[in-house]
């Protein structure tokens, strides 16, 4: 099973989805759904209980429920239930919402896009643009926000070429990144900002974006350079990659006597809940 994980924002909430490439079908988060259909703080417990009431009637949905390792709030990868998109039709009509109907229509588009991207790549990277600008997002963060997808693509690559594992592996690395240059794991740096589903990324300033891109861009460029005999190794030149970003930081913070690692997140900054602002700081 080859999978690609992504978000998808639906009325500014997050749902977690895996594309199967061998299918060429979606799977999504049945707990990221149920919280926004049912607007509940316990989806887990509503998914439990519901579950327990559809294999008492007797439906079949409970049956097809599928389980895959999806990203968490506390940066580590979790067995979380899933469904392709015809069990999702069906959860959603055992689901009383008033969102029912538009969270339908959103799963249709949802499905043709993913199609026009295959076909199309570049409209991927289209769609992402626009979805930035409708969460408030200035072009400039967004342009440094699209660069640092692809940087971050080209130090996956780097990782696979050599061997290494994607899930804990990759998360180990990226961790000793982010703390070399932060000095912070990706948690902890979540934690900081008030962060608990959202994207660290999404939620950085321009000049921690541009940093992360250092650190991370050096890193491969090193791995590449002194070619890595295993995840050991690795671990070394992640290090050393992130060290990099962090020489700049040390540099700036003279200059400017600011610190560069800030507590702002997207919601503070943007205002979602409130007027729309630009993430450009």
């Amino acid at each position: 099973m080859t999978t690609k994980e992504s978000i998808q924002i639906f009325e500014d909430k997050q749902v977690r989805t895996v594309w199967d490439v061998d299918q060429e079908k979606w799977f999504f988060s049945v707990i990221d759904v149920i919280e926004i259909l049912a607007g509940t703080d316990r989806p887990r417990k509503y998914w439990s209980d519901l579950k327990a009431k559809l294999k008492k009637e007797g439906s079949q949905l409970s049956e097809k429920i599928g389980q895959l390792k999806l990203l968490s709030a506390d940066g580590k990868y979790y067995k979380t239930d899933v469904v392709e998109t015809e069990q999702l039709f069906r959860l959603i009509q055992s689901i009383p919402s008033h969102k029912a109907e538009p969270f339908k229509l959103w799963l249709a588009q949802v499905g043709s896009e993913r199609l026009d991207e295959m076909q199309d790549p570049e409209l991927s990277i289209d769609r992402a643009l626009e979805q930035y600008l409708k969460l408030g997002y200035s072009e400039n963060w967004i342009n440094q926000r699209l660069k640092s997808i692809e940087i971050r693509k080209e130090l996956t690559d780097e990782w696979k070429n050599k061997g290494l594992k994607e899930g804990q592996q990759f998360a180990t690395l990226t961790d000793i990144i982010t703390k070399a240059w932060a000095g912070k794991t990706t948690k902890e740096y979540k934690v900081f900002k008030g962060l608990k589903k959202e994207n660290l990324r999404d939620n950085m300033t321009n000049t921690e974006l541009i940093l992360n891109m250092l650190a991370e861009a050096s890193t491969k460029d090193i791995s590449q350079a002194t070619n890595p005999k295993d995840f050991d190794e690795s671990k070394k030149v992640a290090q050393q990659g992130g060290n990099v970003a962090k020489v700049a930081l040390k540099e700036l913070e003279s200059k400017t006597g600011k610190k560069v690692v800030s507590s702002l997140n997207a919601k503070s900054v943007l205002g979602i809940e409130k007027s729309p602002k630009k993430m450009d700081e």
